[in-house]
């Protein structure tokens, strides 16, 4: 389990990270979410013991970061942000390199070492100067070095900034995997990789928790009341018109035009009742041919803004 108990850093005058409290439990795969410049990378560097807090206290499986760093960084893989490397070293040797930092016994190495490759699909390059591997491949280089002893927790800081799509489902499948073993906390501002990964979101803002929930709760706590999608056929653009015919609408937005005569709409209505029912009496009723008609979805990304904005709201 992962403790952080009242936690500030400051710099000078700044304040990048200001008094958040926290648990992850054993085996959970945490995301750690904010705007650039929110105080991530900073909470993770104070987890791994990287840099000290001005204030608060940091417990890894009981044991204090600061007090016992030896014992709680052996538990901890971290995998820094734009993969920092030896890019003149063979993969196989950055990875025995790291095998030696973190004081593998010699009789063990090379099975640790075969192991790790194993485990992030780097056999087949073990031989190659990482200078010349792709993005990709460099990625899973840095996870190799942050697995390397079996650390009961995986740090990893922007796992997947800078690859391509496929890339960065193959980097999300191989991080689902290592969740089975291993409490993952993992730092993005791409929202897609906390919805796919991540079974709790934390989410930062200005040095500051703003809420800690599950990706789901997040985005139901935040989705729109009496909010409906419909898809049309409406060649004379009636539609604009539909508030005049049913009381309870608050607005009408056209979302989306489909481009092969139909249209998607976003009704509003300002009163607790089923819109959906006035609308399959109504729209047949204008000459409006009705294609679909569901309850708006929020994503996460909808939910992050929304908390993002009511947080600003709140500081007014």
């Amino acid at each position: 389990m992962i403790e952080v108990k009242n936690i500030t850093k400051k710099y000078g005058n700044n304040t990048a990270v200001d008094n958040i409290s926290f648990e992850i439990k054993d085996g959970e795969i945490v995301g750690f979410l904010g705007p650039n410049g929110a105080g991530k990378t900073t909470t993770m560097n104070m987890i791994t013991g990287f840099i000290e807090p001005t204030q608060g206290k940091i417990t890894i499986n009981g044991q204090d970061i600061s007090k016992k760093a030896k014992k709680a960084k052996k538990q901890i893989g971290y995998m820094a942000e734009n993969v920092p490397l030896y890019t003149e070293l063979t993969v196989k040797e950055f990875i025995k390199y790291m095998a030696e930092l973190k004081l593998i016994k010699r009789k063990d190495r090379n099975n640790e070492i075969e192991k790790v490759m194993e485990q992030t699909g780097l056999k087949e390059v073990e031989k190659k100067l990482i200078k010349n591997l792709s993005r990709g491949y460099k990625q899973r280089v840095s996870l190799a070095g942050a697995l390397v002893g079996n650390p009961e927790v995986l740090i990893l800081d922007e796992p997947t900034v800078g690859l391509d799509p496929k890339q960065i489902v193959e980097i999300r499948n191989l991080i689902k995997d290592l969740g089975k073993t291993h409490t993952v906390i993992l730092s993005t501002h791409i929202l897609s990789e906390v919805s796919q990964i991540c079974e709790k979101v934390i989410i930062i803002n200005k040095g500051k928790i703003i809420t800690i929930d599950s990706p789901k709760k997040l985005e139901q706590q935040t989705k729109e009341k009496n909010v409906i999608l419909v898809t049309v056929e409406d060649k004379e653009n009636k539609m604009e018109k539909i508030k005049e015919k049913i009381e309870i609408i608050k607005q009408i937005e056209m979302v989306k035009d489909n481009g092969d005569g139909t249209k998607q709409y976003k009704i509003i209505s300002n009163a607790n009742k089923d819109l959906r029912k006035k609308i399959i009496e109504i729209l047949p009723k204008e000459n409006i041919t009705i294609f679909e008609l569901k309850e708006a979805e929020v994503s996460l990304e909808d939910a992050f803004i929304k908390i993002i904005e009511n947080e600003k709201g709140g500081e007014k």
